[in-house]
């Protein structure tokens, strides 16, 4: 708990009567191995290193701390041969191949680095820290036609084109900058040790373990800016809004993450209920990079989430305008604006924004589910509407909102036995969720099965509806559903944006691959 707070006095106090009473205990091995070797022990550090050396992380924690000291003791030979002697699987072997690359191109043996870099890349040209290694490699040795086409290579084959970072790197080629390597001292490669494997335990859930690694990697380099962008990015996903903010605060400004920062730092900001400081951070960082749509498009999510959708509609509308010619990764625009303007009544525009994220990106299920579920609600293109929520199913059949979707169309539609079957899904899939339960009742009541939407209905009300709701299902409650029920377009958007919106604003907008 120390270390994952980072308070390495206390911490090493108690790792080091653990170890006297454990001597096999992992962290806290790992703990006092890193503190011998940040303080120069190194032959301490490497007998701490061996004896936490269980289990299958700690055998490759074990063998890449015990290179890299070995490196620190000058012995390059020792380091690679301790890499060469561990026995891990592929994924791991992938990742000792890529520290052995480090170990050689410190310790001045390029050909075999280069070699090393070349098979890491071939084996993962979307992996940015092994593309910027191998760029800064082929760049020290002023191959810088080489160095470009790794970085060109890695921005074609990502989800996210060129990273801010590459971009930085390809500015320094041009300007005729001297390059030097991306890890250039033993402790800089031990940190990176510890961040690569906190980002992949905190990605795989190791929460808790994830954090002491990311912790450990910044013990070692207090101001690595990956390290400390994935400790943010592990707050984030814990909630801990505050801590995350802390954490991009720490990162040294103007850096090529800056603008991914600030834009990071926002969001939780709108997490925190600080929706005007959000604005203005975003504003002025719009103000400062004219060209950029991320801030622009990030204004849009904040406003569309808290329903102040005419700003949504303006900020989305610059951001489309950002665009040019759009492409099929800007479907999300098109699809934010057109629910946007749906929520303002204005169907014309928000039908010609949903098409056309459609014709961008045919197979999302969001946007199928949203146009079809407008139509058929609207009692037009019936037959076309329900085809695109069926095909949003077919994408999504674990998805309760969209199936819930379904069973309403069919209820819409008059086919009760067909809607009482999709809407049963739905609220398994959902059982939490109030609207979805409420439209089971009402499913259940068509078809005759009375005391079972009544259930429904009552388990709605405990689900804490929206107000206006409320009152609806009291009604019902009291004397069952008199007439039919109109479809609740209104909601059925909220809903949807809802989901929607959380998705974006932590994967799509920025996806983690940005501080990768």
């Amino acid at each position: 708990m120390d270390a994952t707070e980072a308070r390495w006095e206390q911490a090493l106090i108690l790792a080091d009567r653990l170890a006297k009473t454990q001597p096999t205990h992992r962290m806290a091995r790992l703990v006092l191995a890193l503190s011998a070797a940040k303080s120069g022990r190194y032959a301490e550090a490497q007998e701490h290193f061996k004896a936490s050396g269980t289990g299958l992380i700690g055998e490759l924690t074990s063998a890449m701390g015990r290179a890299w000291v070995s490196l620190a003791e000058g012995n390059v030979k020792a380091a690679v041969d301790v890499i060469d002697e561990a026995k891990q699987a592929e994924w791991a072997q992938s990742y000792l191949r890529y520290h052995k690359a480090l170990i050689n191109d410190i310790g001045g043996r390029r050909a075999e680095a280069r070699a090393l870099y070349e098979r890491a890349f071939r084996g993962d040209p979307k992996s940015l820290r092994v593309a910027m290694a191998y760029a800064h490699h082929a760049a020290a040795s002023g191959e810088i036609k080489l160095a470009r086409t790794i970085i060109e290579e890695h921005s074609r084959r990502a989800a996210n084109g060129l990273h801010p970072v590459a971009r930085a790197l390809l500015e320094q080629l041009k300007t005729g900058e001297k390059v030097g390597l991306l890890i250039d001292q033993p402790i800089d490669g031990l940190a990176e040790v510890f961040y690569g494997l906190g980002e992949a335990l905190s990605g795989e859930g190791g929460v808790s373990v994830g954090a002491v690694y990311l912790q450990l990697a910044l013990y070692l380099k207090p101001d690595f800016p990956f390290a400390l962008a994935a400790l943010a990015g592990l707050y984030e996903n814990t909630k801990k809004y505050d801590e995350a903010i802390a954490a991009y605060d720490r990162i040294r400004k103007g850096t090529p993450l800056q603008s991914a920062i600030d834009i990071r730092k926002a969001l939780n900001l709108n997490q925190l209920e600080r929706i005007d400081e959000a604005k203005v951070l975003l504003e002025k960082l719009a103000r400062e990079e004219p060209t950029d749509v991320r801030p622009v498009e990030a204004l849009g999510n904040i406003m569309r989430g808290h329903k102040r959708y005419e700003e949504a509609v303006e900020f989305y509308s610059r951001a489309i305008a950002l665009i040019g010619k759009p492409e099929k990764k800007h479907w999300t625009q098109f699809y934010a604006r057109g629910t946007s303007y749906e929520r303002i009544k204005k169907w014309p525009q928000a039908e010609a924004d949903l098409q056309k994220a459609m014709q961008l990106s045919p197979d999302q299920p969001l946007v199928l589910n949203y146009l079809g579920y407008s139509w058929v609600d609207q009692n037009r293109n019936l037959k076309q509407g329900l085809a695109l929520i069926e095909r949003a199913v077919q994408l999504k059949p674990d998805d309760g909102y969209i199936v819930d979707s379904l069973g309403w169309a069919h209820y819409r539609m008059g086919n009760i036995k067909e809607a009482v079957r999709f809407l049963e899904r739905a609220v398994e899939l959902k059982p939490e969720d109030p609207v979805l339960n409420d439209h089971l009742g009402d499913a259940l009541w068509r078809v005759g099965r009375q005391q079972e939407a009544r259930y429904q209905w009552e388990q709605a009300l405990t689900l804490k509806p929206e107000a206006e709701e409320v009152e609806k299902i009291k009604r019902k409650l009291a004397k069952g559903l008199q007439i039919r029920t109109q479809a609740r377009a209104v909601k059925r958007a909220k809903e949807v944006t809802r989901t929607d919106l959380k998705k974006r604003t932590e994967t799509k907008l920025l996806p983690k691959a940005a501080f990768e």
